[in-house]
């Protein structure tokens, strides 16, 4: 079952609270007796990247550096 805390409590014990959530639990917060906002694990990703899977199918121009002359005149250059 979701605990619940005030927004005053919320602002307050924001590191607790994410504690809480972080072992599986829910936070619903409330303002004024209305509830208004859940806190909740975010279900993001956690699988770790695979590095070089663009490899052969990205491509940098040689001159991906170079700066027209009109374009660095208006940065100062």
């Amino acid at each position: 079952m979701a605990r619940t805390a005030s927004i005053t409590e919320a602002k307050a014990q924001l590191s607790r609270l994410v504690d809480e959530v972080e072992e599986g639990g829910e936070v619903i917060i409330q303002r004024g007796g209305r509830s208004v906002a859940v806190l909740r694990a975010y279900p993001g990703d956690r699988t770790p990247r695979e590095l070089g899977c663009w490899e052969g199918q990205v491509w940098i121009a040689d001159d991906f550096d170079d700066l027209p002359d009109d374009i660095a005149e208006a940065f100062g250059a």
